[in-house]
């Protein structure tokens, strides 16, 4: 048995020296979950009769592997790119509504992706929601140029988008709901740096006894429900759910959420630490949004700077302030020698959140499956005629 044993050894090939691991390198900011391009050229080379090189190539850079999502992350803020080798029509600041803002992937994914096909490069920048909408607006004009910043030292490699691209490219902003508000805010706070156009859709912005109904009840409540809130399990559950229980809410969300990664995590997470400090300001005895909403329409109406401004209302929609505002802005705008116009589409308040979640048939194809499918193709559809008008009007400027 020993002899047989030596033989099998002597047979089998010596194991492979482990390879030496390549050393890592800090990356820039942008958080990605995929490879990072490599820095290694190639070239091409033939051999000459004589036995030298020919034809030798001028060295290469290697193409950056395919991105695995639709978007990508840099600075907190998630950039949807156009379809790689196309080159965009301009870049789109995004911002959504109060609280699904904090999590635009999940909550806006569709329309954004939408945008993107249309030409767009995208950068949604996320935000918690507060009762000083002034500060917000500040932090998100920040948030949004640290991220613009880096493109323009960096450029977007993954997307296939040099630093020269992205700088000569137009700058326009989007916002739903109350993220409409504050890309009016931005438009009137800074004279620089501002977008070239404005598209508000679904704008909104009421007394805080209006939005919120009861509002003046609330406050007291809040005082005695916090500490037991505090002290619930299912709080602190909530607020220390680890990655394996995300991972299973995401799964569960099917279709919405494509790929599970960390970065996505923490977008929820911010998403559920956002209602406990809205509730603490509450508490605080905090009343009305900082400015109030016949103090911002002032404000616009002798600050307001972006020269183009497109006004999207949706046919149901009774939480819509688009005709208020239409008569703050357009005075404003014309002053300046710039251009406002509103349109009316059909669908409701929610029209941007829509997102193409897979409908699973059972076993037998039912009525009821058909009346789900041709809702949902019916939401869809609002959508994309939503993506559509915003991409018209951009292309017109």
């Amino acid at each position: 048995m020993a002899a047989a044993a030596a033989a099998a050894h002597l047979l089998c090939p010596a194991p492979a020296a482990s390879p030496k691991k390549p050393r890592q390198f800090p990356t820039r900011g942008r958080r990605t979950r995929r490879a990072e391009p490599s820095r290694c050229f190639s070239c091409r080379a033939s051999l000459g009769p004589d036995g030298s090189l020919a034809m030798l190539g001028a060295p290469s850079p290697r193409p950056a592997p395919p991105m695995t999502r639709p978007y990508l992350r840099e600075h907190s803020c998630l950039i949807f790119p156009p379809p790689r080798g196309r080159r965009p029509l301009a870049l789109i600041k995004f911002l959504g509504g109060a609280f699904i803002g904090a999590v635009p992937e999940v909550t806006y994914g569709y329309l954004l992706e939408l945008l993107a096909r249309e030409g767009f490069l995208v950068v949604c920048v996320p935000y918690n929601v507060t009762f000083d909408h002034e500060a917000a607006a500040r932090e998100v004009f920040g948030r949004f140029h640290a991220c613009y910043d880096a493109l323009l030292a960096s450029g977007l490699p993954e997307a296939g988008l040099s630093a020269p691209d992205i700088a000569e490219l137009p700058l326009y902003s989007v916002g739903h709901s109350n993220g409409a508000l504050l890309q009016l805010l931005v438009g009137s706070y800074f004279s620089e740096r501002i977008p070239k156009a404005n598209a508000i859709v679904s704008f909104n912005n009421r007394p805080a006894s209006e939005a919120v109904p009861y509002f003046e009840q609330i406050g007291p409540l809040f005082s005695q429900l916090m500490p037991m809130m505090e002290a619930s399990p299912v709080y602190s559950v909530a607020r220390s759910a680890s990655g394996d229980a995300w991972k299973a809410l995401f799964d569960l969300a099917g279709g919405v959420i494509r790929e599970y990664d960390q970065e996505a995590m923490v977008s929820l997470s911010k998403f559920v630490d956002q209602l406990p400090s809205v509730m603490n300001q509450v508490t605080e005895g905090v009343s009305e949004f900082k400015p109030t909403p016949p103090e911002n329409r002032e404000f616009c109406k002798n600050s307001y700077s972006v020269p183009n401004t497109l006004l999207v209302k949706f046919s149901v929609d009774a939480i819509d302030d688009t005709d208020i505002v239409e008569d703050v802005l357009r005075p404003r705008v014309d002053s300046i020698g710039g251009r406002i116009q509103k349109v009316i589409l059909s669908g409701t308040h929610l029209t941007p959140c829509i997102q193409d979640v897979k409908w699973q048939v059972g076993s037998e194809y039912t009525p009821a499956d058909a009346l789900a499918q041709g809702l949902k193709s019916l939401a869809l559809n609002e959508t994309r005629v939503l993506s559509r008008t915003i991409a018209d009007w951009f292309r017109s400027l």
